[in-house]
Parts: C-alpha cells; sequence; structure tokens
C-alpha cells in the first residue's frame, strides 16, 4: 500500500498506547455539557472547538442541510458563513450517515440539482464508517491549518497535468488520508505527510522531493496512481493506494462530488473527527499531543 487512513474521516486505524507525558492543547474548555450531533440546540450553543448543534427533527435537518449546501456554492457567502455551513454540512452527513432510517424523510426533500452531490457524501460516509474501529484513546497528533485552498487546488491541477490522474481523485484522498494536511502525525503503519505515504513508496516516487510537502506529496500520488494503471482502470489504483473495497468507493464518491470546483470550499473548511468508544470527537485546530490519551481525560476539559 501507498498510504494508510489516518482516521480523519472514518478512524480505520489505531495508536499504539503509552503513558501521556505532556498533557493534550486545544480550545479553552467551557462548562457547557457534552451534547449529541443531534442534539436541538442552537448553532451558537456549541462551546469553542466543539461539534456544531443540528436539528434533531430530520425533516429540518434536511433543509438546514440544503441552506448550507446552497451557501458553500456561493461564491458571495462570507468568510464566516461560509465555514459555519461547512462545518455543520460535515457534521449533518456524518449524523445521516448513522441514521439509514432517515433516508426516506430526507432525500425527498433534497433538490435535483443537489441529489447527487447528497447521494455521494451519504455513500462515502457510511463506506468509511463500516471501516471504522473506535478508539478509547485519542491519537499523538498535531491538527494544523490545511495550506492554502489556491496552493492545494494549483497542486492537483500540476499532478493531473504531469500524471494525467485527475485532480478531484488527488483532492478526495487528500481530504479522507489528513482533511488536506490539517493532521500532523503517523499512521500505525508509519505513514508520513499530506498524502500518507510509506517512506519507502515516497522514495519510489517522490523524485528526491519531501514527504510533508504538500506540492511533492500531491505530485507523488498521482505518479503512484498513474504506475498502477489509473487511466484504464481507476478503481484498481485507488485500491492499490489503500486495499479496501469500502475507502476507493469512498474516494470515487467525493471526487465524483469535487468535479463541481464549487464544493471544495465546503470540504476544505471541514474539521478532523476521530471515531472513539466516546462517540466522535472533533479535534480542533491547535489540538496537540505528543502521545496518546484517554478519550475520557479530554471530554473532561473539552466537551463535545
Amino acid at each position: 500500500m501507498a498510504a494508510t487512513v489516518l482516521l480523519t474521516v472514518a478512524a480505520c486505524a489505531s495508536e499504539t498506547a503509552r503513558p501521556v507525558s505532556t498533557p493534550v492543547t486545544g480550545p479553552a474548555a467551557t462548562s457547557v455539557p457534552a451534547a449529541a450531533l443531534d442534539s436541538p440546540a442552537a448553532p451558537d450553543a456549541a462551546p469553542a472547538g466543539a461539534q456544531p448543534r443540528l436539528a434533531s427533527d430530520p425533516a429540518q435537518l434536511a433543509d438546514d442541510l440544503v441552506a448550507d449546501e446552497l451557501a458553500i456554492r456561493d461564491p458571495s457567502t462570507p468568510e464566516a458563513a461560509l465555514v459555519a455551513a461547512a462545518r455543520r454540512q460535515q457534521v449533518a452527513y456524518r449524523s445521516i450517515g448513522r441514521h439509514p432510517e432517515w433516508d426516506a424523510t430526507i432525500r425527498p426533500r433534497i433538490p435535483a440539482s443537489l441529489l447527487d452531490a447528497y447521494d455521494r457524501n451519504v455513500d462515502a460516509r457510511r463506506q468509511l464508517a463500516a471501516m471504522a474501529h473506535p478508539r478509547d484513546k485519542l491519537p499523538a497528533w498535531q491538527i494544523q491549518p490545511p495550506a492554502p485552498a489556491d496552493e492545494l487546488l494549483s497542486h492537483y491541477h500540476a499532478a493531473e497535468a504531469a500524471t494525467g490522474v485527475g485532480w478531484n481523485y488527488l483532492a478526495a484522498i487528500n481530504l479522507i488520508e489528513t482533511r488536506f494536511g490539517s493532521i500532523a502525525g503517523l499512521s500505525t503503519a508509519g505513514a508520513d505527510g499530506p498524502m500518507q505515504f510509506l517512506p519507502s513508496t515516497f522514495a519510489a516516487y517522490g523524485e528526491g522531493g519531501d514527504i510533508r510537502s504538500p506540492h511533492d506529496s500531491i505530485l507523488a500520488a498521482g505518479r503512484y496512481l498513474a504506475a498502477n494503471g489509473f487511466a484504464t482502470d481507476p478503481d484498481h489504483a485507488i485500491f492499490r493506494y489503500n486495499h479496501a473495497d469500502q475507502y476507493v468507493a469512498a474516494v470515487k464518491d467525493y471526487a465524483a462530488v469535487l468535479a463541481d470546483p464549487a464544493t471544495f470550499a465546503g470540504f476544505y473548511r471541514w474539521d478532523v473527527y476521530y471515531v472513539t468508544t466516546e462517540g466522535d470527537v472533533v479535534l480542533p485546530i491547535g489540538y496537540a499531543a505528543d502521545a496518546p490519551m484517554p478519550v475520557g481525560d479530554y471530554l473532561a476539559t473539552h466537551p463535545q
């Protein structure tokens, strides 16, 4: 395999536990109790760094999701509103993914212009969730802002021009692997960098570059996929990247959504989530741990 999913979307791997030598840092804790993703509270009721609140009624959830999808696609949406819409969009799809019984209520409320993107987002979430193994410890990662969006888009398009691998597939892999490079940390298999290469594989396809460089790792991913027959059999090439049929399906789903470039604005502003034995935990920008720590210890000071 060229890469191993770092748990950004589905928590597909685990960290080897060892005693915590330094505390996890993150946004200031508040006294607001932890809440489920389906809480009916207003979005602004969430503590800093916590998960946005969603409507508890599936029909209202659907209508709110449509509004957020439209806001994400509108270039006039102010940045603060765009961030809020993207974060709600992400949590809505995570919640819908866990509740197939809502499909009969939600799907008919999605307009035809958004239906394909809706179906693919829900399917990607369910595919990745099927790979998840909830953990009782949070990982030894640092969560940092991704590289500027225009720089990432430039790298994807440069890799497409050089290798023939569609920019949207490279972006989809970058999204799944490290949330566009927001995660700084190794996988359990030792994969590293924004595109999660094993050092030996990167040595073969990185052309002497830096495994942690967005530019170098994205170009290497294009070379790797091209060398594994992406032009004639993209499923096989993606499977070689990560040996799981669900991973292949999720990459193809997100790539299809990203074929509309307007959707990138939403994905780019998604948070990093980690699937734990106590539910989804958002790891905000600023999270930093040099060793795994029990989920409960983090939640005691960082309510969700």
